[in-house]
Formats: structure tokens, C-alpha cells, sequence
């Protein structure tokens, strides 16, 4: 099995308290750190490659974070293939544009909306782990994990 943290929308500018506490309780005992975007900082990008990690830029990144990162990327996790973006525009019909994006994968990440979602699309799983530290039109922010084996389960996790 392998077990995914999944981050998007951190919007840091530094490594803070709230992060490593967000590492220490939830990603470290993960395999894999996925974030999808609006990193903000390539000192956070240092700080979650303590694990394997794999990220894209959002549209709030500097050139530091997006000569770093691609816009869109297809991770292969396991037996399974992950396509990965931030997202663009409003937040209505957002899910519609990021799935148009990708073919052949089994999962699509995606962040921009900082609104965590998770269901399936014709076999795909649409998945957004809300925002970890960003602001929120909710009052909680959230992560998301993926579990891989003979199948895909994906949990939203409330941090706060």
C-alpha cells in the first residue's frame, strides 16, 4: 500500500509552526507528499521533500517556485496514474475544466478553489484537499490522503 499526503493552497512564505505541526500529525508517516499548487515559497518545497514529493505551480507562485515546478504533471503511483494541476479561473465549473485536462489516469489532484471535493467521474477520482494553511470560506482548513493498493480510498482530513 501506499499512502499519499495530499496539500494544496499553502500560501506560505515560510516554513511556520502550523506546518510542521501539519507534518509532525499528518504526513509523516506517509510515503509520498503530493502539493497541487499556490506553494508560494521554494523554502516549503524544501521542507515537504523530506519525502518523496511531487508538486505543480498555482497561479499565486513566484518565478522561484515556478522554475521549479511544472503547471501539470502525471504521477505514476503503484499501478495507478495521478494527473496533477492547480486549476485556474472562477470556482464554478473549475472541476469541468481540470478533468478536460487530463486522459488515461485514475486520479485527478487539483487546489485553486481552496474547497475540498472528492467523488468519482466515470471511473476517475476528482480529488481537492481544500486548503492546509490559506484562508477559507469555511472555518476549517483541510488535507486530503490517498491510499493505493488493489484500489484507491481517499479521506479529507480537518485540521483545524
Amino acid at each position: 500500500m501506499i499512502k499519499i499526503g495530499v496539500l494544496s493552497d499553502t500560501h506560505l512564505g515560510r516554513v511556520n509552526d502550523t506546518l510542521r505541526s501539519i507534518y509532525d500529525k499528518y504526513l509523516a508517516d506517509t510515503d509520498m507528499i503530493i502539493h497541487a499548487g499556490d506553494i508560494v515559497s521554494t523554502e516549503i518545497i524544501t521542507f515537504l521533500e523530506q519525502k518523496p514529493f511531487h508538486g505543480v505551480s498555482g497561479n499565486m507562485d513566484p518565478i522561484e517556485v515556478i522554475s521549479l515546478l511544472p503547471p501539470k504533471k502525471i504521477i505514476q503511483a503503484g499501478k495507478f496514474r495521478i494527473g496533477l494541476l492547480h486549476g485556474w479561473g472562477s470556482a464554478s465549473g473549475l472541476e469541468e475544466r481540470v478533468y478536460s485536462e487530463f486522459e488515461d489516469v485514475d486520479i485527478i489532484i487539483f487546489g485553486h478553489s481552496h474547497r475540498p471535493t472528492q467523488y468519482t467521474k466515470n471511473g476517475v477520482l476528482i480529488f481537492n484537499p481544500g486548503t492546509a494553511t490559506g484562508n477559507t470560506s469555511s472555518r476549517h482548513n483541510t488535507i486530503g490522503y490517498l491510499e493505493l493498493d488493489d484500489k484507491i480510498n481517499s479521506e479529507i482530513i480537518y485540521i483545524n
